[in-house]
């Protein structure tokens, strides 16, 4: 069951800002990111659904995160299809991400008062994400679909829309700027905070001090 409710994790989304995209099949090499980000500030956790058997890690990451984290929101992300959806949410995810939108995921998810945040590409599919009780959209590939510019655009006559661009975004003030100028509530990131070389290397301590760095970062960027 999801430790966290609906209302804490949209909550959370907003007030930190930002949501880190990760994957590892090694239990302690997600348990070391999970803990690295959590220290930096960042409570809501992406973990992806790539990998052989991700769902097991994701279970045995949740049961870690009750125990010792918690404070971390943590769900999953790369969600394709309702059987998906509620496998995570079983094993205790507390929002569903998805590149793309699926009613049926939808609908589970409303079912279990899940949070969804759907991959969307256009004004179009926003609006229809909305339709299905998506409080936050995902636009992905944020650069992709016009990037800053295309967030602008599309809360002009949506003003209403909560919007968080994944792909595209990196940790630094000429990155994040535009897309908070423009009026996201929330960005996904991957490698650009989880990079490669701290995963491999285990160097939690240059995570946390990274993720501090870009919730500090954020928070003067909504403040401005």
């Amino acid at each position: 069951m999801p430790s966290h409710s609906k209302l804490d994790v949209l909550n959370a989304v907003h007030e930190t800002g930002i949501v880190p995209v990760f994957y590892n099949g090694d239990l302690e090499k997600a348990k070391g990111i999970a803990s690295a980000c959590v220290a930096g500030g960042i409570k809501v956790l992406e973990f992806t659904n790539r990998g052989d058997h991700a769902w097991e890690v994701f279970s045995a990451l949740h049961s870690f995160c009750q125990a010792e984290l918690p404070d971390a929101i943590l769900g999953a992300g790369s969600v394709l299809d309702a059987g998906t959806a509620s496998m995570y949410i079983s094993a205790g995810a507390s929002f569903i991400v998805g590149p793309v939108t699926n009613p049926d995921v939808a609908k589970v998810c409303n079912r279990r008062k899940v949070p969804y945040v759907p991959g969307c590409g256009t004004a179009s599919e926003i609006s229809a994400a909305e339709e299905l009780g998506a409080d936050i959209v995902k636009i992905f590939p944020g650069s992709a679909v016009g990037g800053p510019q295309f967030v602008k655009d599309v809360l002009a006559p949506m003003p209403w829309s909560s919007i968080m661009p994944t792909g595209g975004v990196d940790i630094t003030e000429e990155s994040l700027r535009p897309w908070f100028e423009a009026g996201v509530v929330s960005v996904g990131m991957g490698s650009k905070l989880v990079s490669s070389d701290v995963v491999a290397n285990s160097d939690w301590a240059t995570l946390e001090q990274r993720s501090r760095d870009v919730v500090a970062l954020i928070k003067s960027l909504k403040g401005a």
